[in-house]
């Protein structure tokens, strides 16, 4: 473990389970599922007052382990690691930090791998399909376990963000402040495209086996492919320059064959063999098909009417080189939100980061969340 004075430190996986039969719970597909588990973390000091709770809502790759190190010998901290802890832009001398895995994924929150309690095997392509709405009903759950009735903010970044539009709508009385960073209100055709090219390369690997892959031979390649392609949507075009120009990889010149010459296709290459060890194909089907089925303008037909429910204040981050959920779209977010006279701020941080830059952008990031969040705790 790397020793960093502002660090969380070692942090503990914690889990939570309700929807015990026969009290299941309601999905938006129409089934009723449970029991269901909830791995979370926290980070600092629920006060007295319980009114200094903040939920972070990871994105698609993400889990609950957003900040610290579940052990000494881990040498990477939480994901989100630059952003939460004392000092940063969530100060855990100021705030409780909760982070949650959602449900459908795989890093401890009952997913498409989780045992079926009625058949003793996983769930696999069995488990119910479920929506960015039913992940934030989860949440909700553990937040009422928390004893916690109102949340100072919620915050995240691409599929985090969506989250924190769905809870905005869904639970508007809980909510002071809101963050969405590099998001969407719905899905564009073109993202919806990307998704569907990934589900189809883990859904044609052999090794698949129509999700019945448990105990077997993963589907890698099919996996490796998807996070391959996906990743290529989290860059942008200038930062591919910079990182790898058309530089080859060990190498004076072309190989003439059908190798790694370039740099950036070993790159890729990289990422999606280490995605392979860390996440399960089953999830990255379902979690990309909630992502498709996001929007937030129906039933009611507009994102504007939707959104005339809201009572938090917002601050909206977007950035320039963003072409997956472009600047636009959160520009459509804002605009709806004034329509209804809400109290928002609206930032497009210059970046040539991509998708990727709220991850990357941690000073900017820090300045505008720490400000909002001084002055929205007021």
């Amino acid at each position: 473990m790397k020793n960093e004075e502002r660090s969380v430190g070692i942090v503990q996986t914690q889990y939570f389970t309700f929807a015990e039969p026969p009290n299941l719970m309601p999905l938006e597909c129409g089934r009723s599922f449970g029991p269901i588990t909830v791995a979370y973390e926290t980070y600092g000091q629920l006060s007295d007052a319980r009114d200094n709770a903040i939920l972070i809502v990871h994105a698609l790759s993400g889990d609950a382990h957003a900040a610290g190190y579940n052990s000494p010998e881990e040498e990477k901290p939480g994901w989100w690691d630059d952003m939460i802890g004392p000092g940063k832009a969530f100060d855990t001398e100021k705030y409780f930090i909760i982070c949650s895995n959602i449900i459908g994924g795989c890093k401890g929150s009952t997913g498409p791998s989780s045992i079926d309690p009625e058949t003793g095997k996983p769930y696999g392509i069995g488990f119910p399909v479920v929506t960015i709405r039913d992940m934030v009903d989860v949440q909700k759950a553990l937040i009422d376990h928390l004893g916690i009735d109102t949340l100072l903010c919620v915050c995240g970044g691409s599929m985090g963000g969506m989250q924190v539009l769905q809870w905005v709508v869904s639970y508007p009385n809980m909510v002071r402040l809101a963050i969405p960073i590099a998001t969407t209100s719905r899905l564009s055709p073109q993202a919806i495209a990307f998704d569907e090219v990934g589900r189809r390369a883990i859904m044609s690997d052999p090794d698949w086996m129509n999700g019945d892959y448990y105990g077997k031979a993963v589907p890698s390649n099919g996996l490796a492919i998807a996070r391959m392609i996906g990743h290529i949507t989290y860059l942008s075009d200038k930062s591919m320059h910079t990182k790898f120009a058309r530089n080859l990889q060990d190498k004076a010149q072309y190989g003439y064959e059908f190798v790694t010459d370039f740099r950036v296709e070993s790159y890729l290459r990289y990422k999606g063999d280490s995605f392979v060890k860390r996440f399960d194909a089953n999830s990255y089907l379902f979690v990309t098909k909630a992502m498709d089925y996001f929007d937030l303008s129906q039933p009611q037909g507009s994102l504007a009417e939707a959104l005339t429910v809201v009572k938090a204040k917002f601050l909206v981050i977007s950035f320039s080189s963003d072409w997956l959920f472009p600047s636009y779209q959160s520009k459509e977010i804002v605009t709806a939100l004034r329509k209804n006279n809400a109290d928002v701020i609206y930032m497009e941080i210059q970046s040539d980061g991509g998708h990727d830059a709220f991850l990357l952008e941690v000073n900017q990031e820090t300045r505008l969340i720490s400000n909002f969040l001084e002055h929205g705790r007021k």
